[in-house]
């Protein structure tokens, strides 16, 4: 609730080195992630989203584990483990973990493409 209620890493990062998007067909909740990565660490996450506020506590989780965090560990964060950190969410909101960690995986891979790793 307090991640609904306080989001926090909301905004953009103009010179991200990945970005996500995605949209959920069904509610139309729509994530942007952004993610600054300096030797071989996330040093800064961001994201813009529309929605509802599991969608608002999930992506603003996600921020915060992100940030700091290895590569190779942001690759391991799942829907799970974003609503492990959220301490659940109620069940007509648990799509909001699975767009968040959608959304990672995305920006994760746009990074890789651009650095080649």
């Amino acid at each position: 609730l307090d991640h609904a209620e306080s989001p926090r890493n909301v905004g953009t990062i103009p010179d991200a080195d990945g970005t996500g998007a995605e949209m959920n067909p069904v509610c139309g909740d729509l994530l942007t992630l952004f993610i600054k990565v300096e030797d071989n660490r996330v040093a800064d996450a961001k994201y813009q989203v529309t929605g509802c506020l599991g969608a608002v506590a999930a992506s603003s989780i996600l921020t915060e584990l992100l940030i700091g965090s290895s590569l190779e560990e942001a690759e391991q964060l799942d829907h799970q483990s974003v609503l492990d950190a959220l301490g659940g969410l109620p069940a007509s909101k648990l799509h909001s973990a699975a767009l968040a960690a959608g959304v990672l995986k995305k920006a994760l891979a746009d990074y890789r493409s651009k650095t080649g790793g």
